[in-house]
């Protein structure tokens, strides 16, 4: 394979001639915790790494330096990355990878690792997931090395962008609280509100349901939305229901995290729904976004039939009830003006999402020498 000038082929792909290659055992060491979860404390003084995303408190520490942290078995295996510098303490089935020597910095290394461990290790698995890591899989990775100065401007370029992603991440995390203040304070029952079943306000249009299994959907492969519980599932070639609908989930929802997670959501246009979502049309006297606003978030576990699949049967959902105002025009009001913050989250959503993608972006071109910095 020919390689552009400047530049050479290696086991990894093709780098810039002054860059090293070297594996991660011999950049620095790898150790595992010694803490269980049940060892985290509430608001304790430390973070506690354990093998999910979410770090937790401790009020003790193993280690006090720059280290890069993975998880060593779990959902988050191959996918759950975290760099510190300071004072943590780890789960035992967590690696920490630290003491990097003069030739690679701490927060390259995070960036280079994160990106490509995954990889390795589904290149070292026949399965179509990994269960847990071993040692070797990280010890003996190659990692590419630049130049001193130019890990330090890759770094530097690329903290700029997680330091945007931070700051967006935060900003629509204020809006949504902002957003769940407004709702309360605003679907809070008033003076002349009433209240009202699903059965007066909305028409329940389940007949325009027919579940599709993964092979027939499969054949029939296209750009309408499929619709299931939570959201869309796939995209077909056909559609049953052309029109601005709630969709609400009858089994599979989000019922006993009601607060944080949506046990409805809205579908405009052409889609097709299986039967795990009631479909509901707001009546003519009724606005269909307060209705929607009013469901969203709503504890319906009562009305939810046990079993070995919690589900809400049409009948009762028929008799969930809400409180609105008597006239649609305050119910239009009060639901633009949630409207209104859900489009501006949607938007700050999409800026995020354009921010990752071009992170992701820097870090193919970056770490592997396409574009040099120094």
């Amino acid at each position: 394979m020919e390689v552009k000038p400047g530049y050479k082929q290696t086991e990894i792909g093709a780098i810039p001639k002054d860059w090293d290659l070297d594996y991660v055992e011999n950049l620095a060491q790898i150790t595992t915790g010694s803490k269980n979860t049940q060892d985290h404390v509430e608001d304790g003084q430390y973070p506690f790494f354990v093998r999910s995303q979410t770090v937790e408190r401790i009020n003790t520490y193993s280690y006090d330096g720059e280290a890069v942290l993975t998880a060593g078995d779990g959902v988050g295996t191959g996918k759950v990355f975290h760099y510190i510098k300071g004072k943590f303490d780890v789960h035992q089935r967590v690696y920490r990878i630290s003491e990097f020597n003069d030739r690679i910095t701490g927060y390259f290394f995070f960036l280079y690792f994160s990106n490509h461990f995954y990889n390795r290790i589904m290149q070292m698995t026949a399965k179509s997931s990994v269960d847990s890591v071993r040692r070797e899989m990280i010890a003996r990775m190659t990692i590419a090395l630049p130049p001193k100065a130019e890990q330090q401007a890759i770094a530097e370029a690329l903290s700029d962008t997680d330091g945007l992603i931070e700051s967006l991440e935060q900003l629509i995390a204020k809006k949504r609280q902002i957003k769940q203040g407004a709702m309360q304070e605003l679907l809070r029952p008033k003076e002349g509100w009433a209240e009202k079943c699903i059965a007066d306000v909305a028409d329940c249009l389940d007949n325009l349901r027919i579940p599709l299994n993964d092979l027939q959907r499969a054949k029939m492969k296209g750009d309408y939305p499929y619709c299931g519980a939570n959201g869309i599932l796939d995209y077909i070639n056909d559609y049953r229901v052309d029109d601005s609908v709630i969709l609400m989930a009858e089994d599979g929802g989000y019922f006993d995290e009601y607060m944080t997670r949506p046990i409805a959501y809205r579908m405009s246009g052409k889609f097709w729904v299986n039967n795990h979502a009631h479909i509901l049309k707001s009546k003519p006297d009724f606005d269909q976004d307060f209705l929607f606003y009013s469901l969203v978030h709503k504890d319906i576990r009562i009305f939810i039939a046990s079993g070995t699949r919690a589900k809400l049967n049409r009948s009762e959902l028929d008799r969930i009830t809400i409180e609105l105002p008597i006239t649609k025009l305050e119910q239009t009001t009060i639901a633009a003006i949630l409207s209104d913050m859900d489009a501006e989250i949607t938007a700050l959503e999409a800026k995020l999402a354009k921010a990752r993608q071009i992170k992701q972006g820097m870090m193919q071109e970056l770490l592997t020498g396409r574009i040099r910095l120094i």
